[in-house]
């Protein structure tokens, strides 16, 4: 059974930090994209950062560029979002993913409709 278990999540004052974790299990994900989608209430799913097979390209979202940060260890079959300087506005459940196709792509996808797996989310809520 393919999991994306997700953890990290919480409630943090803004100006604080988290460290989102993923760890994918039942098969391998080294070979394609993965990435982090967020859901804010009474809005859609929308795009966060993506990284590469490889960990040698990235994409943000302008909302985060500069503040998050995605990492990925593929011994560990894990990717990580670091995220700095928290706003009001990053209140959301995250979402680790993992793109069903496009294997040791250079292309970093950015779209949901992208990404094959996912798991079922990590509530962060950041207060003002």
């Amino acid at each position: 059974q393919v999991q994306l278990i997700e953890s990290g999540g919480g409630l943090v004052q803004a100006g604080s930090s988290l460290r989102l974790s993923c760890v994918a299990s039942g098969r391998t994900f080294s070979n394609v994209a993965m990435g982090w989608f967020r859901q804010a209430p009474g809005k859609e799913r929308e795009f966060v950062a993506t990284i590469i097979w490889s960990g040698t390209r990235h994409a943000y979202a302008d909302s985060v560029k500069g503040r998050f940060t995605i990492s990925r260890d593929n011994a560990k079959n894990t990717v990580w979002l670091q995220m700095n300087s928290l706003k009001p506005e990053d209140t959301a459940v995250y979402y680790c993913a993992a793109a069903g196709a496009g294997f040791y792509s250079e292309y970093v996808p950015r779209s949901e409709n992208e990404m094959g797996y996912w798991g079922k989310g990590t509530l962060v809520t950041v207060s003002s």
